[in-house]
């Protein structure tokens, strides 16, 4: 067998599954290669652009569009925060609340375009017709609520 052929496990199921593990790889790859470069994590960058697309949201309303509980933006607001890439405002209709906006180092960061996930992803997508990007989309919310539910 040649070095550039990869084995194969049998079945459409675990084929499927290895191809799944690796665009988790090439994700976490690409994400880490992206700190390096331009400073943020693919998550981190994610949530900079969505602030940068409406300034002024809170945390539930960014980890809404994420489809994620507030809690687990957190960590990712406050490392954001502290790398002064994005503001947190007081919402003067409700002093509990925070709204964020991006910094000037955030708005350098939403522009950037080279080496990102998205960058990548876009390049994907017009690799393949619209059709096939719905199908997809459609395979992976249904692999997702398989994997949430509760046997």
């Amino acid at each position: 067998m040649a070095a550039s052929e990869k084995l194969q496990p049998s079945g459409e199921t675990l084929q499927f599954m290895q191809r799944m593990w690796d665009f988790v790889h090439a994700l976490d790859v690409r994400s880490k290669r992206m700190m390096q470069t331009i400073g943020v994590t693919g998550p981190q960058r994610l949530v900079i652009r969505i602030v940068g697309q409406r300034p002024g949201q809170t945390a539930s309303e960014i980890a809404s569009i994420l489809g994620k509980h507030p809690s687990t933006l957190t960590g990712v607001l406050a490392r954001l925060e502290e790398r002064d890439l994005i503001a947190r405002e007081i919402d003067p209709a409700d002093r509990r609340r925070s709204r964020f906006k991006l910094t000037t180092g955030g708005k350098k960061i939403d522009r950037q375009n080279r080496g990102t996930v998205e960058a990548a992803t876009r390049r994907a997508l017009g690799r393949v017709s619209a059709a096939d990007v719905q199908k997809t989309l459609d395979l992976v919310a249904v692999l997702v609520e398989e994997l949430e539910r509760i046997d």
